[in-house]
């Protein structure tokens, strides 16, 4: 037997609960930003936690509210049951890119042993923490590094850019000024360094707000210069397709 008006009902019912979903969630993007006096805010969830809504910010922060945006949370949020930090989690999901979409045409490539394993790093040549990185990956093998300059932190570091850019052989310039402080002769008029400019409007699209930022072949982000060991675990995961 079939039943038209009570699948009817039902449909009307999801409809009604769907509007009222979204409604709270406009509810509250509303109520934050007035808090921030900025449209600062990029979306809106509800989690299955305790009725708190995940707000990610535009500047790819992550806070936690109620429904009347009565706190603020700015903090990790902790399963008790799997002890999951479930809000890493969803940064780093946030923070993921599609790394097939990068123009590696504006990156200075390094191909070391076999190159198949594959990273890019996002690199300011003025970054103290990049040349440390710098010289930690002379020991990384069976790897293809694609370097974009990124000059964020002064005006020089953006002239020092581009004259490594144009340097006749960029890899080679960039290793002798960030592993042996060999500064790269004045070349910049010399090429085009558009591509300069291009790696920071991709920077910032893609919220990389500090110097080194490396992103392995499955999108996932690591900020700072860290380990060899745990940058080698990152490529051996992203190998893995995990």
């Amino acid at each position: 037997m079939k039943f038209p008006f009570v699948r009817s009902l039902l449909a009307t019912l999801l409809l009604a609960a769907g509007v009222a979903h979204a409604a709270d969630e406009a509810s509250v993007k509303k109520g934050l930003e007035s808090f921030l006096s900025a449209p600062a805010v990029d979306s809106v969830k509800k989690t299955p936690y305790g009725n708190l809504y995940e707000v990610v910010l535009k500047s790819g922060e992550l806070l936690y509210t109620d429904a009347g945006v009565s706190f603020i949370i700015d903090g990790s949020l902790i399963d008790a049951k799997t002890r999951k930090n479930v809000t890493q989690a969803r940064l780093a999901q946030l923070m993921k890119i599609d790394f097939g979409t990068l123009p590696l045409d504006n990156a200075i490539k390094q191909v070391r042993g076999n190159g198949k394993r594959v990273i890019a790093t996002f690199e300011d040549p003025n970054c103290g923490y990049c040349k440390r990185l710098a010289k930690d990956m002379q020991g990384l093998k069976d790897a293809t590094v694609y370097t974009f300059l990124y000059p964020i932190l002064s005006p020089d570091s953006t002239e020092k850019s581009k004259n490594i850019w144009c340097a006749k052989d960029r890899a080679t310039a960039w290793n002798d000024w960030m592993t042996a402080a060999k500064v790269p002769p004045t070349a910049a008029a010399s090429c085009d360094t558009s591509a300069i400019d291009r790696n920071v409007a991709l920077g910032q699209k893609l919220k990389v707000s500090g110097t080194p930022t490396i992103f392995t072949a499955d999108g996932n982000r690591l900020p700072g210069a860290v380990p060899l060991a745990q940058l080698e675990q990152a490529m051996a995961q992203a190998a893995g397709g995990k």
